[in-house]
């Protein structure tokens, strides 16, 4: 995902993250410039929005021994449901809001269509809540649709806080941003499970703590931003933003798709019992992906203050290949880490000491995870939002066709497998479009080496015994990774090899 610098314009708009001034750099000063904001400012953002990432490590073993496997299975397709109706409600204005930005060096119209967003989000609400009797049992939900009530009343002011967030970041407001991801996150959890020990241990009472959340969250994220209701009657940029934002959108869910359609395809074919061991294998092996994910929403308002395409693409090369040197000690971790972290996270009927393969697969998603970061940036920027989707919805579609081949086979390791296919197809296909294909250069091998040789420590340890002895070596080389990693981020942040 993203960057290096041969001349750089850093344009930022006032208030945009980490400005500098407008001036053309050449040469390893861009690099070094463009670098040390990417690692440096624009990584608090992944910090406060990494959060999510460490109360759904924290949350998910509490569910798993407070909920039967089966109630904990349909929780996590219905939060899967939830985010596909998130992607749909956003409809890509969060996109279309920081370009808009960026390209106006004001806030005015990225306002306005907080407003257009507001409305979209309501209307792609109230018709998911009035046509549940007819898509609830397709989906797989027969019997649960109070569950499906909450989740839908969960997606209007989830996606808001959405867009409102992203303006935020664009901005950089760390405090009101910091505040509002918390609470729409963090905060549903903790309110989720007060719920679940206080009321009722089911899906559905959990669930409700998600929707509170996201409406406090939601009035401090619209205070914080201020829609201009104006924007409603801008049909210009309204169409303009659509036209960016529907392909985007239609992109993102075959994103969503690839992400947590696995699941869905998993509870139709093996059951809710399945669904829930892989979502606990998920948590784990996804962590570094969910980052990455992060990185590219926080990093997203830098690529769109450069008005220089040549300088995108070199800092988009120059940062994906930090992300890879960086990526080397997180997937041996992370590896390493699932033997002595599953027994915590699940109770034994999960069958925890299968799962380490899972996790190492699914961690293995995050090699083409960066590498389609950095080329689907640019192409975002360059607003082709039908490429995008396009190829998106090619590899979402190839997702499913591969987990209705793999997982009759392979069961919940095929599903993996199968994400793993895809995002390679999703990188490789982007890559194809690329308006600069040409000048594009792939990470050379003092890069790939050591990321292949994590690699190759970690497959090898999958054949270790997972006994207290071998776990503490386990546990002694994940410690080993930590300065490792620590020296390849600072090495980022000053723009350095």
């Amino acid at each position: 995902m993203s960057g290096d610098a041969v001349s750089v314009s850093l344009e930022v708009a006032d208030q945009a993250v980490a400005p500098v001034p407008e001036s053309i750099d050449t040469g390893s000063v861009a690099v070094r410039k463009g670098s040390s904001v990417l690692f440096g400012r624009g990584l608090l953002y992944v910090v406060v929005w990494s959060m999510q990432l460490v109360v759904s490590s924290l949350i998910s073993p509490v569910l798993a021994h407070l909920m039967p496997p089966a109630e904990f299975g349909v929780l996590a397709s219905a939060i899967a449901l939830y985010q596909a109706l998130v992607v749909l409600a956003v409809a890509g204005i969060d996109q279309a809001s920081v370009l808009q930005r960026a390209e106006d060096g004001d806030d005015r119209r990225a306002r306005g269509l907080l407003a257009v967003g507001m409305v979209t989000a309501s209307i792609v609400t109230v018709i998911a809540l009035t046509t549940i009797p007819v898509w609830g049992d397709a989906a797989g939900f027969v019997g649960s649709h109070p569950l499906l009530l909450v989740a839908v009343l969960w997606t209007g002011p989830a996606a808001i806080v959405q867009i409102s967030l992203a303006l935020l970041v664009a901005q950089d407001r760390i405090k009101v941003f910091a505040v509002t991801s918390l609470l729409s996150s963090v905060g549903g959890s903790i309110i989720g499970l007060g719920l679940l020990t206080l009321v009722q241990a089911d899906a559905t009472t959990y669930a409700w703590g998600g929707v509170v959340a996201q409406g406090v969250a939601m009035v401090i994220g619209i205070a914080a931003t201020r829609p201009r209701l104006a924007g409603l009657f801008d049909r210009r940029t309204t169409a303009r933003a659509f036209r960016l934002g529907i392909p985007v959108a239609l992109g993102n869910l075959s994103y969503f798709v690839l992400n947590a359609g696995d699941r869905v395809v998993v509870q139709r074919l093996l059951g809710p019992e399945e669904v829930a061991r892989y979502q606990i294998a998920y948590v784990v092996g996804s962590a570094v992906i969910l980052l990455l994910s992060f990185t590219n929403q926080a990093w997203a308002p830098h690529f769109a203050a450069l008005r220089d395409a040549v300088a995108r693409r070199e800092l988009a090369m120059h940062s994906r290949n930090e992300l890879y040197k960086m990526l080397a000690p997180l997937l041996l971790a992370v590896t390493l880490v699932s033997p002595v972290a599953l027994p915590i996270l699940a109770p034994a009927s999960y069958r925890v000491h299968d799962l380490t393969v899972v996790v190492f697969i699914v961690a293995i998603t995050a090699v083409p995870v960066v590498a389609s970061g950095a080329t689907g940036r640019l192409l975002l920027i360059e607003r082709r939002g039908v490429a995008v989707g396009v190829i998106a919805a090619t590899a979402g579609a190839a997702n499913i066709g591969a987990n209705l081949l793999l997982v009759p086979v392979f069961g919940i390791a095929g599903a993996a497998l199968a994400t793993v296919v895809s995002y390679v197809g999703l990188a490789a296909l982007q890559l194809l479009v690329l308006s600069d294909r040409r000048e594009w250069r792939g990470p050379g091998l003092r890069i790939v080496l050591p990321l292949a040789a994590a690699l190759a420590v970690a497959t090898a340890s999958l054949f270790v015994p997972q006994d207290a002895l071998w776990n503490w070596f386990r546990v002694a080389g994940v410690v080993a990774c930590l300065p490792w990693f620590f020296r390849r981020l600072q090495a980022a942040r000053g723009g350095t090899a």
